[in-house]
């Protein structure tokens, strides 16, 4: 999907400006470089808090900026400056027990920080903002299952009601300013450059202990169920988003419509690893988090052409090696 302008005088097309939010993060990186890869130049906005200037090294080109995005100066400066056709907005605060405990901090970073993007956003005169959203904590617990996203919202947790607030600002700039905001409610992602030793991210946290002979911890029964989605599927959904033309929504699930709870999934992890003995260990639920999580992906193949997902077991055994090079053991 190569990223050019449609306009340029003799015929040239100069190549896309866009902004990656969080750009130096888990998603965010892998973004980036699919980004470069095209040929777009790129800022990447990050605080480091939980990024990595080493998850860009494969694309040394992008420019990297260090900054909160609560500092609204900071980030409007470095838009309005980089003057980007499209920002791609993935900082946040992804923690849903942090979120529960201090839920000051994480509506600080995540509306407040998505106000200042989206304000940025405006003043530079980007054609349009992508705005990251979850679709595992925005819905609660409800009996559509998979999810579609005309379901009514309820969250649980903080992080998924701060996530919903973004939403509406995102629908506000719209309506208020003619800013065009694309929002993409992600399901459980997981792949390369997830932190297995994090805030976030249980297929990382398996793999790292499956391939370290320890048991995974499971709170609760482990018959919640999550729709985990591959981080390359991801990338592809933004791409998508931001190429599209007169979409006819504003929101969009991306994931892969299947449901599996957290038993299953140690079993998959276990089987990939090809490692036999991979019981784990019980532990209280936790606030915040809901039983069943799956969504709907029906809205998003349709208008954004999306391919299908990654499967589970491919992404799984990519996700592996990856965690195998961490501690420099060999890929399988």
């Amino acid at each position: 999907m190569p990223f050019v302008c449609s306009g340029g005088p003799g015929g040239y097309h100069p190549a896309v400006r866009a902004v990656v939010t969080g750009g130096a993060g888990f998603i965010g990186s892998n973004l980036v470089d699919s980004l470069v890869a095209d040929g777009a130049d790129v800022l990447v906005l990050d605080d480091l808090s939980h990024g990595s200037a080493a998850n860009l090294a494969g694309s040394p080109v992008a420019e990297l900026v260090e900054l909160d995005v609560r500092d609204g100066a900071a980030v409007h400066r470095a838009v309005t400056g980089f003057a980007p056709e499209l920002v791609f907005h993935l900082a946040a605060q992804i923690d849903v027990r942090k979120s529960m405990a201090d839920p000051a901090t994480d509506t600080a970073i995540n509306v407040l920080g998505s106000v200042n993007v989206f304000s940025a956003a405006l003043a530079a005169g980007a054609r349009r903002v992508v705005n990251t959203s979850t679709g595992g904590a925005i819905y609660g617990e409800t009996d559509v299952v998979p999810t579609p996203e005309t379901t009514p919202t309820d969250p649980l947790s903080a992080y998924g009601l701060g996530k919903r607030t973004v939403e509406r600002y995102g629908s506000w700039f719209r309506r208020s300013h003619g800013l065009d905001v694309v929002t993409l409610r992600y399901g459980n992602v997981y792949g390369p450059r997830q932190d297995p030793r994090g805030d976030a991210g249980v297929i990382a946290i398996f793999c790292d202990r499956v391939l370290a002979g320890k048991r995974p911890t499971v709170f609760g029964d482990g018959r919640q169920t999550r729709d985990y989605v591959y981080v390359g599927d991801i990338v592809a959904a933004n791409r998508a988003a931001a190429a599209a033309t007169d979409l006819p929504h504003e929101v969009y699930n991306v994931g892969t419509g299947t449901e599996v709870d957290v038993l299953t999934l140690a079993e998959a992890v276990a089987a990939a690893a090809g490692v036999a003995d991979f019981a784990p260990e019980f532990r209280p639920a936790r606030p915040g988090e809901v039983q069943r999580s799956c969504l709907d992906v029906t809205r998003a193949r349709a208008e954004l052409a999306l391919p299908p997902p990654t499967g589970l077991t491919d992404g799984l055994r990519t996700t592996l090696d990856w965690v195998r090079t961490l501690s420099g053991e060999p890929s399988a």
